[in-house]
């Protein structure tokens, strides 16, 4: 199965990419702005950057192109690329309250970024969340209210593949029709669909119906609005570096780029970028005239600062780096939404286990795909996402404030998946994959170096767990799928749970064995006010103390949203676009 995904005859969507490939004479070139990661940062920071024909603009990515990576291309696929040559197959540090497990964490390694592998799922967050952003920062511009115009620049909602009456499953008024990324609801009705909303109904006291998680106020169960177009991911790589973008002559793009360090060029001004091509036997160096921007991620971005001397003196002394500028929050405040997939057995064949079982049918599925976009692998596995709150008078609140960003805000996330499509599905059996995920996680790991050598990857220690208020919350989340369950609706086809546990006890040790990350990293450069003690960025994201240096990624996030964060990347980067052509006087 994996040979033929890997193998696929038909490619995806092509588009010209203007690549630079003539490294020798890239030192005499010149740019206004070098951008490190072609993420949803960066891709859409140098798209915007470059609609301005006088301003020239290299983007630099570590990874290969997205075209013709048809795994990434079908939305249905998406579990195909974790792990995958597109991925950065990071590993965690062993995990102490996991039972010292290690953890995949998923990062894309290619043109789009993470957008071009992840789950596709498009969530804002809730209006408290921005408007807590903003009163961290002291800057209201990042507000709800005043994020709005950049959300309609990003979003461009376009109908499902099947083009069915999408009447009450979303809100038009709180949508853009006219932005770049395409999202959509589903595109092919699964199994499950009929008994989740009956549940809604029988149920609605605890799971309302949210009919757009997306209008500021995000609690309920609603349908999933995914980052798709005509039935394919609509990844940062397709959209803002798409074939009408990307042949612009003043956006230059540099693939299969490890940047080892950025340079000072005068003190305390970094406009320089040191790269290799060919695992550091030889490196280049190119420069910016205006600014370089960081948008590595989350993982990379603190581990470059790092390397460039950039970051808690003690700790890069240690390693034997030079530090010019000590800036002790780098790397620190990594926050992750931990999650358990839970797989509830079914009395059912109509999962997506009888597909990926078979290679036949697989094919079958994928040549629909390919021929019409239809067929059940127009979208991302998941049917609806759900965002819930403790109790108010929950026990855990007599020993920890409320982390969530206000009270219309979630503490716990629930995903609703009919059944397992994946390279390695269970033997037998058919499920309901119904994961649960802490959304207002307080527990904080961090982002630190392994080596001096730039090309090793950093230690990566999300630190899941470590605070009673996520162990607590996780273990509630699992009692509300339960409940859920319960309903009349999944009378005779729920046939057996993931676990018997019942006791607190028994609970922490299922999570300790099944919990993984979500792959949201965020935090570890993170945003504060101008005249804060720590940080990374001020809320113009440019770096602390220095200038010529910017950070668009989720690494500014100053509290992780309850969201999937590929949407808040975005919205981070289209502010970010107007604050540098205000500072540069650029059309």
């Amino acid at each position: 199965m994996l040979l033929f995904l890997s193998l696929a005859l038909v490619l995806w969507a092509p588009q010209v990419l203007s690549v630079i490939t003539d490294l020798d004479g890239l030192a005499h070139r010149s740019f206004d702005f070098v951008v490190i990661g072609g993420g949803a940062g960066g891709s859409a920071i140098a798209n915007r950057l470059t609609e301005d024909p006088d301003v020239h603009v290299l983007l630099i990515e570590a990874g290969g192109s997205n075209e013709g990576v048809l795994d990434s291309a079908i939305p249905g696929l998406m579990s195909f690329l974790t792990p995958s040559p597109w991925d950065w197959n990071f590993t965690s540090t062993p995990q102490s309250a996991l039972n010292n497990r290690t953890l995949a964490v998923a990062r894309g390694f290619i043109l789009g970024g993470s957008t071009g592998i992840n789950q596709m799922v498009y969530t804002r967050g809730t209006s408290e969340d921005w408007d807590s952003w903003a009163a961290i920062t002291d800057d209201e511009g990042w507000s709800w209210n005043n994020v709005q115009k950049y959300i309609r620049r990003n979003e461009r909602f376009t109908a499902p593949a099947d083009h069915h009456n999408t009447t009450g499953q979303f809100d038009p008024s709180v949508h853009s029709f006219d932005g770049v990324v395409s999202v959509s609801l589903q595109g092919f009705s699964n199994g499950i669909d009929n008994r989740t909303i009956q549940t809604l109904s029988e149920l609605s006291e605890e799971f309302p119906f949210n009919l757009d998680m997306n209008s500021g106020f995000q609690l309920g169960i609603g349908w999933v609005q995914a980052t798709i177009g005509d039935g394919t991911r609509s990844s940062a790589g397709a959209s803002y570096l798409g074939p009408q973008f990307i042949s612009r002559p003043n956006l230059h793009v540099l693939l299969n780029t490890r940047v080892l360090r950025m340079l000072e060029t005068e003190r305390l001004s970094f406009r320089s970028v040191e790269f290799t091509q060919d695992a550091g036997n030889t490196k280049h160096t190119v420069s910016a005239s205006k600014e370089v921007i960081l948008s590595a991620g989350s993982i990379m971005t603190p581990h470059i600062l790092m390397h460039s001397g950039i970051g808690d003196s003690e700790v890069l002394s240690s390693f034997g780096i030079e530090t010019i500028h000590h800036l002790p929050s780098v790397g620190k405040n990594l926050s992750e939404q931990p999650i358990v997939r839970n797989e509830w057995l079914v009395n059912s064949t109509d999962t997506f286990e009888t597909i990926a079982r078979n290679a036949t049918l697989l094919a079958d599925v994928i040549s629909e795909w390919e021929n019409i976009k239809m067929g059940p692998l127009v979208d991302p596995p998941l049917s609806f996402i759900g965002w819930l709150r403790l109790p108010d008078n929950a026990s855990i609140f007599q020993q920890v404030p409320d982390p969530a960003a206000g009270p219309n805000t979630s503490h716990y996330e629930l995903i609703l998946i009919n059944g397992i499509l994946s390279p390695t599905p269970p033997a037998t059996g058919n499920f309901l994959a119904f994961s649960t995920s802490v959304a207002s996680p307080t527990s904080r790991g961090s982002i630190t170096l392994n080596t001096s050598n730039p090309l090793d990857y950093p230690l990566i220690n999300p630190n899941l767990f470590s605070t009673d208020f996520d162990r607590f919350t996780v273990r509630e989340a699992f009692r509300a799928t339960k409940r859920f369950l319960a309903a009349q609706s999944w009378d005779g086809y729920i046939l057996a749970p993931p676990t018997n546990a019942t006791t607190d006890e028994e609970l922490d040790e299922y999570v300790r064995e099944n919990a993984a990350t979500e792959n949201h990293p965020a935090g570890t450069a993170a945003m504060s006010s101008k005249n804060a003690a720590y940080g990374v960025v001020d809320p113009d994201l440019l770096v602390k103390g220095l200038r010529g240096l910017r950070i668009v990624d989720a690494s500014i996030f100053p509290r992780l949203p309850a969201a999937h964060t590929q949407v808040p990347v975005y919205i981070v980067a289209e502010r970010a676009a107007d604050l540098i052509k205000s500072a540069w006087k650029i059309n």
